[in-house]
């Protein structure tokens, strides 16, 4: 009897250990830690900066997101061809790479809600007042690369003249040098050329909005729902929020 006892207490004890040393280690895990792939050769969304740290637009939205959500990101650095086949495979939990949100990508991962509209927007010189959309410049010319959706806009809008380039940062070489009234790129572009550029850093401005639809999102696995939940959260507590807007007005505006 007393054997009996004895084995009970132990098995007891032993049982009570192990829901201790659980809940520790619940505790000592914390927040949830959520490793990011991206490839930082995208200005000014994600870039390796002199002291060779990832910054960008991505990477502060995401941190921010992260201390509203109470949770951990780590970034890694990671080549764009094959960034998303280490999703699957478990490499990281997700990728924040200015990946727009389509419905092919859709049928291999999930995506977090949008968290920009990264589609065409207009720029023209520092100089220039009463300008905030495309129709503002009837009567002058718009320069676009070829084949673009940029060159498809400017053809919509009747009284422009279109000037195609073959390459973007040939029409915002004629821009500052005053031989088109403006040019129309995607949204980071035309942030990197006018606002993070040498060349033309206080020479040209993004003016109104994107009047195209592109968004951007942040994949993740196919039904890990507990990362995307956790993400989603986060950006809903910075999303059209005076955090959000400066980090809007440090490197798109």
């Amino acid at each position: 009897m007393f054997k009996k006892l004895l084995l009970v207490m132990i098995c007891l004890t032993v049982l009570t250990g192990l829901l201790i040393a659980g809940g520790t280690k619940e505790e000592s895990e914390g927040a949830l830690h959520i490793i990011v792939a991206t490839d930082a050769t995208w200005p000014p969304m994600e870039m390796v900066d002199e002291s060779k740290n990832i910054v960008g637009f991505d990477i502060d939205l995401l941190n921010a997101a992260a201390e509203a959500g109470g949770f951990t990101v780590e970034f890694r650095n990671t080549a764009w061809d094959g960034i998303f086949a280490g999703l699957p495979a478990g490499e990281y939990d997700a990728v924040m790479s200015s990946v727009t949100i389509t419905k092919e990508r859709k049928k291999q991962m999930d995506f977090s809600i949008p968290y920009i509209n990264a589609g065409q927007i207009l720029i023209v010189r520092a100089d220039v007042k009463g300008v905030e959309k495309l129709a503002d410049l009837k009567g002058k010319s718009v320069g676009a690369q070829i084949g673009t959706t940029g060159s498809f806009e400017i053809e919509k809008i009747a009284g422009l003249t279109l000037r195609t380039y073959d390459e973007i940062g040939l029409a915002f070489e004629d821009l500052v040098n005053g031989r088109i009234d403006g040019a129309v790129a995607d949204t980071p572009v035309a942030a990197d050329f006018a606002l993070q550029n040498k060349n033309y850093k206080g020479k040209l401005k993004i003016v109104g909005e994107p009047f195209t639809d592109e968004f951007y999102g942040i994949a993740v696995k196919k039904g890990n729902t507990k990362v995307l939940e956790t993400i989603n959260a986060g950006l809903e507590k910075v999303l059209n929020t005076k955090t959000y807007t400066k980090i809007e007005e440090k490197w798109l505006r």
